[in-house]
């Protein structure tokens, strides 16, 4: 099946996968987007397996408080390079907000987008530790984030 330049440029700019791979996923989806998204996709879980063996000693570390409640969440990449990028950054504030809102085991909420980040930048990316507290009432929660290269490296909540 026939499809346009600009079709490839949709599924590129929807996914962020390559022009070539954008090109052979709708040559093998005969022109279907959501179907070439699910072979990109596909393609990249696969790619992404293969990264399991690397150290993943990079990251960003989010942290947000909220009245009496304070959450943390690591977010560990392979290189500085992607723990600064924007994307990066912003998938960690979305963890850290989900977990001060509803609690340490809400990042599985997320698990999708996390895949499609370690698609998306070819590294191997996964949650470190995740922290919430909750301060008696009263009491008041204080936070410290030491930034480097502008993004939090280290992070700490106290009741």
């Amino acid at each position: 099946m026939a499809f346009s330049a600009k079709e490839v440029q949709a599924l590129r700019q929807a996914t962020g996968a390559g022009m070539m791979d954008c090109k052979k996923a709708l040559e093998d989806a005969n022109g279907d987007m959501e179907a070439a998204k699910q072979w990109l996709r596909e393609k990249g879980l696969s790619a992404s397996a293969k990264r399991d063996d690397r150290d993943n000693a990079q990251g960003v570390v989010a942290l947000l408080v909220k009245g009496n409640v304070g959450a943390m969440v690591k977010l560990k990449c392979e290189t500085d390079f992607v723990a600064s990028s924007d994307g990066f950054k912003a998938e960690a504030d979305a963890l850290v907000a989900l977990v001060l809102e509803k609690g340490e085991t809400a990042i599985s909420q997320r698990s999708t987008q996390l895949e499609d980040l370690k698609i998306l930048l070819k590294e191997k990316i996964e949650v470190g530790d995740v922290i919430r507290i909750e301060g008696a009432a009263g009491n008041k929660i204080g936070s410290y984030s030491h930034l480097q290269g502008n993004r939090g490296i280290n992070g700490v909540l106290v009741e």
